[in-house]
């Protein structure tokens, strides 16, 4: 059992701590389920509700009009590995030693001395239980049995890394299959992933019917792993959508939050229930019509600029989000665990985290800004600072991966080219600027050096091989 920082009644919570508006006593004496829908490499306009018409997606748009649609919601970096980490421990992986996308036969992974959220639920007395990607670590000790969840049925890696990967130079590196696992043990070898996202959503489906909320509520995490390549469909689940293969593979995606949906009023749950949907990071560019877009943002995965991180983000809990909501609140996938916690009453734990509570704006409640900056960073690097109110992002010096402007063609699943690009230091206005095309840094000298500050202590706490500080509140994990 991990230390947690302090066991305060769930009376205690909503008075201190400010949260009496969002969750209201019933809720401190029956906490909500909790289910967390986390796509991979879904862009920004990869839904009808954010604009796409190259999906379509009525079950996701229909909870986006049920709850709340966010438009300025960030992942902590734009890649497998790391995006996973922050949003389960609230914690930057810079900080927990955590870079990139581990392969599967690295020996690394998230530290079983951080607290994840189930974790933090399941001391709170919640069943727990994840589905899908989880890509935290693929060796004993390190899978999500070992990380606070009770269940779980899924890959411990991309689907990408196996023998089949369509860059022979990759395909030679992987493993020829990848292992299908049941809580800690290995139920079948896949070399196809064909059913894979109906798999999934059925295995959710199974664990809410499963559960017995005399036992606790449920905290329920599905982690896709498409609309990630290599894309997959079954025919046979749901319909061609004449739109492609990609937007074949969204239609799964959405037609399990439907099931999920359905599964939760057949049981009773729906009205107690939190549903929070978002995607680890934007598209992988690269891959043509086999990628998402981003509705306009600049560039994609693997970059610090808005097509990277900035993604879609749906909250519906009954009797607390607003019908039809637009937030524009900035928020980060930091937030989400001690914002879980504020509502259920769980305790936080011990060790610094660097999201903050914002229930209220998770909530569509308001639309307050963070009380600080959010660090982006690339790997080890510092690329990006953005403000506190989410208008401002200061660029660093940084090189970057890119492609020919607008080039979205056809590959059938064979990745187009990069070429290494790189921007100064450099000022955005998000608000009126959100593509980030213009320069404004000569404008605003008082931002710049705000921000500038602000990343200096970032680069203190956490390092950044940009500038060569080495940071002095990494939590080193030695295996």
């Amino acid at each position: 059992m991990k230390t947690l920082r302090y066991l305060l009644p769930c009376f205690l919570f909503l008075g201190i701590l400010g949260c009496g508006e969002s969750a209201s006593s019933d809720e401190a004496v029956n906490p909500p389920n909790v289910v967390i829908i986390f796509t991979d490499d879904q862009g920004f306009g990869d839904l009808g509700a954010y604009g796409g018409v190259h999906v379509k997606t009525p079950e996701l748009d229909r909870l986006a009009e049920d709850g709340v649609r966010f438009t300025n919601f960030r992942v902590a970096q734009a890649v497998c590995s790391a995006s996973r980490a922050a949003l389960l421990t609230g914690c930057y992986p810079t900080r927990l030693d955590i870079r990139g996308a581990f392969g599967p036969r690295s020996p690394h992974g998230l530290n079983p001395a951080e607290v994840t959220i189930a974790e933090m639920l399941g001391e709170h007395g919640y069943q727990t239980a994840m589905v899908g990607k989880w890509h935290l670590g693929n060796r004993p000790g390190l899978f999500p049995t070992d990380q606070g969840f009770d269940r779980y049925y899924g890959i411990t890696y991309s689907h990408d890394m196996w023998g089949g990967h369509p860059e022979p130079h990759m395909a030679r590196i992987f493993p020829r299959r990848v292992a299908l696992m049941r809580d800690s043990l290995v139920i079948d070898s896949l070399a196809s992933f064909t059913t894979l996202t109906k798999d999934y959503n059925q295995e959710a489906v199974s664990i809410i019917n499963d559960h017995d909320p005399a036992a606790g509520p449920l905290m329920l995490y599905l982690a896709h792993s498409l609309p990630h390549v290599p894309l997959y469909e079954d025919r046979t689940y749901a319909p061609a959508t004449g739109l492609g293969i990609y937007g074949d593979v969204i239609a799964e995606v959405d037609a399990g939050v439907g099931e999920i949906r359905r599964a939760l009023a057949e049981k009773g749950m729906a009205e107690n229930t939190l549903i929070v949907f978002s995607s680890d990071n934007g598209p992988w560019l690269s891959y043509g019509t086999h990628a998402g877009q981003t509705a306009g943002l600049r560039e994609g995965k693997g970059t610090s600029f808005e097509g990277g991180v900035r993604v879609p983000l749906l909250t519906y809990l009954p009797g607390q989000t607003p019908s039809g909501k637009v937030s524009h609140a900035p928020l980060m996938s930091t937030d989400l665990l001690p914002s879980l916690a504020a509502l259920t009453g769980a305790s936080l734990p011990e060790a610094r985290l660097d999201g903050h509570e914002r229930l209220a704006d998770f909530l569509g409640q308001s639309e307050g800004p963070s009380p600080d900056a959010y660090a982006i960073y690339w790997i080890e690097g510092l690329d990006a600072v953005v403000s506190a109110n989410g208008r401002w992002k200061l660029h660093f010096p940084h090189h970057f991966r890119s492609l020919v402007a607008g080039q979205i063609t056809p590959t059938d699943g064979v990745p187009i080219a990069y070429f290494q690009d790189s921007i100064g230091l450099a000022l955005f206005d998000l608000v009126n600027d959100p593509f980030e095309t213009t320069d404004v840094k000569d404008q605003h000298p008082e931002v710049v050096s705000a921000l500038s500050d602000r990343a200096d202590q970032f680069r203190r706490e956490m390092g950044d091989t940009h500038t060569g500080v080495k940071g002095e509140e990494v939590r080193v994990f030695n295996r």
